[in-house]
């Protein structure tokens, strides 16, 4: 893939995660209620919307794409390239009226991570990325934090409760205790603000691959490191932790103990 082919398609995702977004909004602090999947997780008419309306605008643009989201399941392709969305990340925050979900648009090529856009309608913020070609937080270019020391760090969750339901409540103390400051209410904002310099790490104990797919490449092309706990760069692990990259090796050892 050339990079006109590569910002062709970085600008085609940025394009139909606004379209989704717009659709979110007009759910949002509306009352709309919740159905609970088998897991205990929510899922909103706003989250089913948005995904068909993701999958409609690629599957006629690349009907040879693969495409799996976490609402509609996956949808084989014949190219090398898969689109993997969460059509609401934080879907918590979106029935809760508060404004920190996101939409989420990531296209693998050949198993790689190459697009990544995180949408945030509700704050009219959007950081995207494509392999190569740098981040962008609303059209201006995104950098990471130039943090050196964890003691001056500040670390973002998504719930703290997430880490003891995993076995890594102990993993969590000694990265709080480590970090000048820490602050929850995350899912995707959490990269988001990582990738444009205003927080240094992010934790997260419980990932799937629509959580993790859209935020690596924009993470890693704003300077940052993203990993799971084993410290390998990766979007299909459930535990990840991000950081501005010069803090990695540090917290990696204070979250294996």
């Amino acid at each position: 893939m050339n990079e006109r082919e590569l910002r062709g398609l970085l600008d085609f995702a940025v394009e139909i995660a606004h379209d989704a977004g717009v659709l979110t909004l007009g759910y949002f602090q509306s009352g709309v209620r919740p159905e609970y999947k088998s897991d205990r997780s929510p899922v909103t008419v706003a989250d089913r919307g948005a995904e068909e309306l993701l999958r409609s605008k690629i599957e006629a643009a690349y009907p040879d794409h693969g495409i799996v989201g976490e609402e509609h399941g996956e949808k084989l392709g014949r190219a090398p390239a898969r689109w993997i969305l969460d059509p609401i990340d934080g879907t918590q925050s979106f029935i809760c009226g508060v404004p920190l979900y996101s939409v989420l648009v990531g296209l693998e090529w050949e198993g790689r991570m190459v697009v990544g856009v995180i949408h945030l309608p509700a704050l009219r913020e959007t950081v995207c990325a494509a392999r190569g070609l740098g981040c962008w937080w609303n059209g201006r270019r995104a950098r990471v934090s130039s943090v050196e020391r964890v003691a001056d760090a500040r670390l973002v969750v998504t719930s703290v409760k997430f880490f003891h339901q995993h076995q890594a409540g102990a993993a969590y103390e000694r990265l709080c205790d480590a970090c000048r400051l820490d602050r929850g209410w995350s899912d995707a904002y959490g990269y988001a603000l990582l990738a444009t310099g205003r927080c240094d790490l992010v934790a997260d104990p419980m990932m799937n691959i629509w959580d993790s797919a859209a935020v690596l490449p924009c993470v890693l092309e704003a300077g940052g490191a993203f990993t799971d706990w084993d410290g390998v760069e990766t979007h299909t692990s459930p535990s990840v932790l991000a950081s501005n990259g010069r803090l990695h090796e540090a917290a990696l050892r204070l979250v294996r103990g």
